[in-house]
């Protein structure tokens, strides 16, 4: 429930209220009820805290200000217990987003020359382009980028220096934000039992931000291929895109051939 929520349940109780039942002044008042400033004083916060409160201006209150409300407004048992479910801050989302916004995924098909991914926030790829299946190849039957890389599935073979960092810093990351999401702790169980590379890095926390790096690929097909790697990130989906781009003009070539045949 949202800050409105709360604000119209204040109002509520305050112009529900008789002053004469809080041994306040009963002459005539503008509006009935009690006045934003007599809550206050009775919960002892400041007058401009509870008037943000009211228009869903202010932060989630504490639960010792909730109490103080509800000693100040005189709530019934039940009105307490459904002031604290109104003014709770929201916990964190228990899974990450797996469906990609239709305006990212349009724009992974106008990128020529470009093979482009998005991956969420596990580092399963949730949506490619044809190059990029082209190039990284199956992604349908192993999207994980983690379980790729640290127990080889997936082709073709991609022997980038330093990656195994930057996967084990997102998939922590992911476990931290999304700590009930069974299929991020499950790929870090896998990955745990087999992998000691992973476990070292693991245990080392590592932290990193999307940026650029450089990737090179093994394909069977076109042979090695050196790759700019460039990240760009949705916030609102805790999603990110991930586009690979030839690192000289040799390459280039050889990704317009797979763009061509594949």
């Amino acid at each position: 429930m949202g800050r409105q929520d709360l604000a119209q349940f204040l109002r509520a109780r305050r112009t529900g209220s008789r002053p004469e039942d809080f041994g306040l002044p009963t002459a005539p008042r503008r509006t009935p009820g009690l006045r934003r400033e007599e809550v206050a004083e009775l919960a002892h916060v400041s007058v401009d805290y509870y008037a943000r409160l009211e228009q869903a201006r202010g932060p989630h209150p504490s639960p010792r200000v909730l109490s103080a409300l509800a000693d100040a407004l005189r709530l019934s048992d039940a009105e307490r217990v459904h002031l604290f479910r109104l003014g709770a801050a929201p916990g964190p989302p228990t899974s990450p987003k797996r469906q990609v916004v239709p305006s990212v995924a349009a724009f992974l098909n106008r990128l020529p020359g470009t093979a482009a991914v998005v991956t969420d926030a596990g580092y399963d790829v949730i949506a490619w382009n044809p190059l990029a299946d082209a190039l990284l190849g199956d992604l349908a039957g192993e999207p994980n980028i983690a379980r790729r890389w640290f127990l080889g599935l997936g082709h073709p073979m991609e022997v980038s220096a330093g990656l195994s960092r930057v996967v084990v810093a997102r998939l922590r990351a992911a476990s931290s934000r999304y700590p009930a999401d069974e299929r991020i702790s499950g790929v870090v169980a896998e990955l745990t039992g087999a992998s000691a590379e992973f476990r070292e890095l693991w245990a080392a926390d590592p932290v990193h931000s999307p940026g650029h790096c450089d990737r090179t690929v093994l394909h069977p097909e076109v042979g090695a291929l050196r790759l700019h790697s460039d990240v760009l990130a949705v916030p609102d989906e805790d999603q990110q895109v991930v586009f690979l781009t030839a690192a000289d003009t040799a390459v280039s070539q050889r990704l317009q051939c797979l763009e061509h045949v594949f």
